[in-house]
C-alpha cells in the first residue's frame, strides 16, 4: 500500500488510483480560512443544565460554579487568549486597589495583625502572574519541538494555582487551631472589620469575574484562579464575621469560624484540583464527545464512527477522528467526506481549534506502514 500527503495537509493512502479509496485524512483549524469556508461558526452545540435553585443549590453554585455563558463562549484561539490576558490584567488591579484601600486602614489602626492578612492577600493576588504568562506563550506558534504549541503551559500555571489554595487552606487552618489553643486578643474591631469586609468584596469581585470568562474562553486555569481568589475573600470574611463575634462578648468566635472556613477552603480546592488534573489528563466533558460522534453519524456517506478522540491543551480543543466509509468511494468523494465532518465538528463542539478526520473503507483494518 503507498503512502502520500494530501494538500490540505492530512494523510492518505490509496490503491487502485482515483477509484477506490483506502484512507484519507483533513485537517481544519477552526477560526481560519478553509477552502472557501473561511467565514466565522456560530456555535449551537454546548452544556444544557438546569439551574439550581434554593439554599443548597446556591452554596453549590460558588463551590462547584457553572457557565451561563454559552452563546458569549470565545471560541477563537487567539481571541480567547487576548481575553484571558485581559481578564488577568483587570483582576490584578481591581485586587491591587483592594489591598490599597486594607493598606490604608493598617495605616490608621495600627492592626499588626491587619498588616499581616493584608500582606497576605497581596502576595496570592500576585499568583495571577504565572497565569498571565502562560496565556502569552500559548500565543506562540508551534515549533519543531512543541508541536502541539505551548498551550500546556496554561495547565501547569493551574496546577500552582492549585498549590496556592492548598497553602491558604493550610495557613487559615493553622490559625484556627492556633487562636482556639492560645487565643490572641482582637483590637482596632472596627477597623479589622471595615479590612475583611474590603478585602471580601475585592476578591469576590474578581472571583466571579475571572470564573466567568474562564468559563467563556474553557481554561480551566483561569476557573482555579478565580476560585483562589474566592478563597482570599472567605478568609477576608473570617476576619469580618470573627471580629462581630468578640465584639458581641464571644472570643471563640474568631477561630471556630476560621475552622469553619478551612472547610469552606478545602470545597473550593477539590473542584479547583478536580478541574486542573482533569485537563492534564486529557479528560473532555463525555457530552461534547456524544455529541460530536452522533453529529458525525448522520453525515451523508459516514457508515460509521471508527473512533474519536479529544484533548484540551490549554483552553483549546483539538480532535482526531476516524470514519467509515463505503469502500467504493472514490478518492474525491472521500475529501469532500472529510471536509464536511470537521465542517460539521465545528458547529457542535465548541472551542474546537484543530480537527482531523481520517476516512477508511468499512470493515477494514487501519493498515499501518512500514518502516
Amino acid at each position: 500500500m503507498s503512502w502520500a500527503k494530501h494538500a490540505v495537509g492530512g494523510r492518505l493512502a490509496g490503491a487502485g488510483g482515483s477509484r477506490a479509496v483506502d484512507a484519507h485524512a483533513t485537517e481544519h483549524r477552526h477560526g481560519h480560512q478553509h477552502g472557501s469556508h473561511g467565514h466565522q461558526h456560530r456555535h449551537s452545540g454546548g452544556h444544557h443544565h438546569e439551574h439550581r435553585t434554593g439554599l443548597f443549590g446556591k452554596l453549590g453554585e460558588i463551590f462547584v460554579p457553572h457557565s451561563h455563558d454559552a452563546a458569549d463562549s470565545v471560541d477563537d484561539a487567539l481571541a480567547a487568549s487576548v481575553v484571558g490576558i485581559r481578564a488577568v490584567k483587570l483582576s490584578l488591579v481591581v485586587l491591587a486597589c483592594t489591598a490599597a484601600l486594607q493598606l490604608l486602614i493598617v495605616a490608621a489602626s495600627g492592626s499588626v495583625a491587619l498588616a499581616a492578612d493584608t500582606v497576605h492577600n497581596f502576595s496570592d493576588a500576585l499568583t495571577a502572574v504565572p497565569l498571565w504568562i502562560a496565556f502569552a506563550l500559548g500565543r506562540r506558534a508551534a515549533t519543531r519541538r512543541y508541536t502541539y504549541g505551548f498551550g500546556r503551559a496554561e495547565d501547569l500555571a493551574g496546577l500552582f494555582v492549585v498549590a496556592m489554595i492548598v497553602l491558604s487552606a493550610l495557613i487559615a487552618g493553622y490559625e484556627a487551631v492556633r487562636r482556639v489553643l492560645d487565643p490572641v486578643p482582637i483590637d482596632h474591631l472596627g477597623w479589622v472589620a471595615a479590612a475583611g469586609l474590603i478585602g471580601f468584596l475585592g476578591n469576590e469581585t474578581v472571583a466571579l469575574y475571572r470564573i466567568r470568562v474562564g468559563r467563556r474562553i474553557g481554561s480551566a486555569a483561569l476557573v482555579a484562579d478565580g476560585l483562589h481568589a474566592r478563597t482570599d475573600g472567605f478568609t477576608s470574611l473570617a476576619v469580618v464575621l470573627g471580629a462581630g463575634g468578640v465584639a458581641l462578648g464571644f472570643p471563640l468566635a474568631d477561630p471556630i469560624i476560621g475552622l469553619l472556613i478551612t472547610v469552606a477552603i478545602l470545597a473550593v480546592l477539590r473542584t479547583a484540583a478536580r478541574d486542573v488534573l482533569r485537563r492534564l489528563m486529557d479528560a473532555v466533558e463525555p457530552g461534547l464527545v456524544l455529541a460530536a460522534e452522533q453529529a458525525l453519524a448522520i453525515e451523508p456517506g459516514v457508515q460509521g464512527v471508527r473512533s474519536l478522540r479529544m484533548r484540551w491543551i490549554g483552553h483549546r480543543l483539538h480532535a482526531d477522528v476516524e470514519l467509515d466509509v463505503a469502500p467504493t468511494t472514490t478518492l474525491a468523494d472521500a475529501h469532500q467526506i472529510a471536509h464536511d465532518a470537521q465542517h460539521t465538528l465545528t458547529h457542535v463542539v465548541p472551542k474546537l481549534n484543530t480537527a482531523v478526520v481520517h476516512a477508511y473503507p468499512a470493515h477494514a483494518e487501519v493498515a499501518v506502514p512500514s518502516s
